[in-house]
């Protein structure tokens, strides 16, 4: 019997799949109780799916577990540069977004940009120099460290934490300023009702657990504060041999789409025309009973020997193109803690 799984985890690694298959997979995984990882893209269309001691292809972390031994490294300077499109690019974006949000077709938009960066680390050093809840690196395809749990699923709840709303901790009354602005509130509550309506498809007694509470990080450009939330529900019984369904049905993450997620999805595609590919995706890793899961933001993706940063913020009809601009310029960091 152990043959049997191995031969069939050994199929399943590393081949790109249609959504269907994938998801037939990791429930028979499931049902099995059979640890995995797995990295889904943002369209949800293409996955893959490791072994947990797998290497060659895969470096990861989620929390206190990982796949990878830490070498000691280089402390050096790191050099960074960034070359975010103009904002002349960004604004016909901004305003095709704006454009919808005024007609109605959506309320809340995550709009996002690539920035070219030019750095003296490898993506292995840029990986291994994060300090992240969690971090992956999929060889030869991109690097993330990433803040923002996707779900959580404990002996059969399942909570989620929407991060939106982030502002630099060396402003004055940086935290009051935040928690009261309009805007931020508004995007948040958006979001928090999104993911709410997202884990009552898939689960009961869904209630928000905690509203807006702070996090602060710190990274190698500035700390910054993070606003986030956690609504919970419980699953079914047999929720191991759904976790594929489970994952999918809530698929893309609201808080980088927005509302309605449908028709958000397609004025995403058409204001930002370029390929998220993974960035906005999700990572995973499934311990055979539990699961702990990333949106993968905070994101580099390789394109041989160039590195492309992809970031964005949230869009409502509060926005101002300046500052969105700045914030997804300011998102464009590596988050290495700084000797204080």
């Amino acid at each position: 019997m152990k043959q049997k799984v191995s031969r069939f985890l050994i199929f399943l690694q590393h081949s790109m799949k249609e959504s269907k298959t994938i998801i037939a997979e990791m429930n028979e995984l499931g049902r099995r109780n059979e640890a995995f990882v797995f990295v889904i893209d943002f369209d949800g269309t293409k996955a893959k799916l490791f072994r947990l001691d797998e290497t060659d292809k895969i470096w990861w972390q989620a929390n206190n577990r990982s796949n990878y031994a830490r070498p000691t490294t280089e402390n050096k300077e790191i050099e960074w540069e960034t070359e975010p499109v103009s904002f002349s690019h960004y604004k016909k974006g901004f305003d095709l977004v704006q454009h919808h949000i005024h007609n109605g077709d959506t309320y809340l938009l995550n709009y996002t940009q690539p920035t070219r960066v030019r750095t003296n680390l490898s993506p292995e050093e840029i990986f291994h120099h994060s300090e992240a809840r969690y971090k992956v690196l999929l060889k030869d395809e991109f690097v993330c460290f990433s803040p923002e749990r996707f779900v959580q699923i404990d002996a059969g709840k399942i909570s989620s934490y929407p991060m939106k709303g982030t502002m630099d901790a060396s402003l004055p009354n940086a935290k009051e300023r935040i928690l009261n602005d309009s805007k931020e509130l508004a995007e948040h509550n958006t979001i928090v009702d999104l993911i709410r309506n997202d884990l009552s498809l898939v689960a009961k007694n869904v209630t928000v657990e905690k509203f807006r509470y702070l996090e602060r990080l710190k990274t190698n450009q500035r700390d910054l504060w993070q606003v986030s939330s956690k609504i919970s529900g419980d699953l079914p019984k047999n929720y191991t041999e759904q976790i594929g369904d489970i994952i999918f049905k809530m698929l893309p993450a609201g808080s980088i789409c927005g509302a309605p997620k449908k028709k958000t999805v397609e004025i995403i595609k058409a204001a930002e025309n370029y390929a998220r590919g993974f960035y906005t995706g999700i990572f995973g890793y499934f311990d055979g009973h539990n699961l702990d899961s990333c949106v993968l933001i905070r994101y580099i993706e390789t394109h041989g020997d160039e590195l492309i940063y992809k970031s964005g913020g949230g869009i409502t009809f509060l926005s101002n193109a300046e500052s969105e601009y700045e914030e997804l310029v300011k998102k464009v960091y590596i988050p290495v803690f700084r000797k204080d």
